[in-house]
């Protein structure tokens, strides 16, 4: 698939296909559950989809043929979660983050990254969350590779199958790379 010009982000909307969008995360999930790990991506359902956006701000990133190459749930403070990183009034998280598997290689996750980070600073967020896999040592490399630190775990069995590692990332100071062209 050739693209002469860089994918669209926008937030999700109402004529969203949310299978194709569950396919999408199946699909970005997939080998993770090779290895083993049962992220929730691997299986959730149309409706978890539609639950975890509205968890927070959805955003999808489309291709100039109209076929989705990502996809995240940018998220508020959680005054109810049980992690207490997400419960802080200045920290919003990331989640249900991937890019369709014949898209990765083209700074397409990074692209996506930067538009949620700057839009989470321009609503106040001064610090960026998420979690992942603590044996998902490659996608830990990559977040940290954008500035993130583990700075903590958290537990979500029996709704996964591993320990998270708990990663956060400052967002005040120099955007530099991490803001969004």
């Amino acid at each position: 698939m050739t693209e002469s010009h860089r994918p669209t982000i926008r937030l999700v909307d109402v004529d969203d296909d949310l299978s194709r969008l569950t396919a999408l995360i199946h699909s970005a999930y997939a080998p993770h559950a090779r290895l083993g790990l049962r992220y929730w991506g691997t299986h959730q359902s149309v409706e978890d989809t539609a639950k975890r956006f509205a968890s927070g701000t959805g955003l999808v990133m489309v291709n100039g043929a109209g076929d989705y190459v990502g996809t995240l749930t940018l998220r508020p403070p959680q005054p109810d979660s049980a992690v207490a990183l997400y419960r802080d009034p200045v920290v919003w998280s990331l989640c249900q983050f991937c890019i369709s598997p014949q898209a990765k290689g083209r700074g397409y996750g990074t692209q996506l990254h930067a538009y949620a980070t700057d839009f989470a600073r321009r609503a106040g967020a001064r610090m960026m969350a998420l979690d992942t896999a603590q044996p998902a040592k490659a996608l830990i490399a990559m977040y940290e590779s954008w500035g993130y630190q583990v700075v903590g775990e958290c537990d979500w069995r029996p709704l996964t199958n591993y320990t998270s590692v708990l990663m956060s990332r400052s967002l005040t100071g120099s955007a530099g790379a991490n803001s969004a062209s």
